[in-house]
């Protein structure tokens, strides 16, 4: 096969995106181990990595799951980690000369990776640079440090991930009262305008080489997601946007980006332009969408990392359908747009599930007992402050 012998390494195999990674590298020949936290996480269960390690691997433990990181990369020759989310993302980025001595690290280096983590630096680049972006408070004490912003406005973590910690705020004495009392473990936050979710939401999957040259612009719609106030993608349909584009491919030049990342916006109704709202420094959770048309980013991370010209890929299909069936069916549950929509919920037209696959199902049902015994905590953490 043609890379035969190559070692990767995927960390947190709990991790949606591990399954159409670690099947795509092995379908490349490389020899894929996955670090996870569960016995029941996917990348456990799955047929296609060659090794599975159960370990050390949770965002509760930083210097636990660096240990744990180091002490696999010690005992076996590894040529290539490749992080799974945005806890390893960032912590393999933030001490990538570190790991370096053991195997390449699959992130850019830790000042680009901080200008996507840290939603704040993102914002200010885009208004440094006339990309659209919503209106943005760089430095936020205090209700009167947001002049003439006017309400609701949306409070947020500089740094994090999913829709943990975001709130829409109506009026000046509840945000008073949230920049007192935020959770602290949420970190600095930070306060933008309010851009109505009336409208189209997009993923762009972006793939940057050495010279920083766009090898990879895919975009998605976001027909559904959940928490239905703002949350990820239930059901991505690709589509053919220039626009989005031309903008993801303007702030990702400008801050020199290499390697894969997903950029999140949002349409807003009130001008109809799409405004970048975060880039996503890691694995998508959907990037399965970029295999179901043709896009190979397991490719394009090895050839990367030989140093070799990164595949191009100018084109993709079109109305290609990726849905998450397990909050997909939340948002059904919660939805009142739930017969109205389009496309119909009940249609399957050129749709794949993030999970469940007839050659490799025992993750399907996995991650559905997982999904279980998460729901609770998961939604506590997001549940909006009032």
């Amino acid at each position: 096969m043609e890379y035969s012998g190559l070692n990767v390494l995927l960390t947190e195999g709990g991790s949606r995106q591990t399954l159409p990674m670690a099947k795509a590298f092995s379908e490349l020949g490389c020899r894929v181990t996955t670090l996870n936290s569960s016995s029941l996480d996917v990348g456990n269960v799955s047929k296609y990595p060659t090794k599975k390690i159960i370990g050390r691997c949770t965002p509760n433990d930083h210097s636990g799951t660096k240990n744990e990181i180091e002490r696999i990369l010690k005992n076996e020759k590894y040529d290539l980690v490749v992080p799974m989310s945005d806890f390893t993302a960032s912590l393999l980025s933030k001490n990538k000369a570190f790991f370096s001595q053991y195997a390449e690290i699959a992130t850019t280096d830790w000042e680009i990776f901080n200008n996507a983590f840290d939603k704040l630096n993102t914002m200010k680049i885009c208004m440094d640079n006339g990309i659209p972006c919503p209106k943005t408070i760089l430095n936020v004490e205090s209700v009167d440090d947001l002049k003439e912003m006017k309400f609701p406005v949306v409070i947020k973590p500089r740094s994090g991930w999913g829709s943990i910690g975001f709130n829409i705020v109506e009026s000046k004495e509840k945000l008073s009262k949230i920049l007192k009392t935020t959770d602290t473990t949420l970190g600095p936050m930070f306060v933008q305008e309010y851009i109505p979710q009336t409208a189209k939401q997009f993923n762009a999957h972006m793939f940057l080489d050495s010279n920083h040259n766009v090898k990879t612009a895919l975009i998605t719609e976001k027909n559904r997601w959940f928490p239905i106030d703002g949350g990820a993608s239930t059901l991505s349909i690709t589509v053919d946007r220039p626009d989005i584009v031309d903008i993801c491919s303007r702030l990702l030049k400008e801050m020199k980006w290499v390697g894969y990342c997903d950029v999140d916006l949002i349409l807003d109704p009130r001008d109809d332009v799409p405004k970048i709202i975060e880039i996503n420094a890691r694995i998508s959770a959907n990037v399965k969408i970029c295999y179901l048309v043709g896009v190979n980013i397991a490719r394009q991370i090895v050839e990367s990392y030989l140093g070799n010209d990164v595949t191009q890929y100018d084109t993709y299909k079109k109305d290609v359908r990726l849905r998450s069936m397990h909050t997909d069916l939340l948002w059904f549950l919660k939805s009142k747009s739930r017969l109205k929509i389009k496309p119909s919920w009940f249609s399957f037209k050129h749709t794949s599930d993030q999970i469940f696959s007839l050659t490799d199902i025992k993750p399907w049902f996995a991650f559905t007992i997982q999904a279980f015994k998460n729901y609770r905590n998961e939604m506590r953490k997001r549940k909006r402050k009032n």
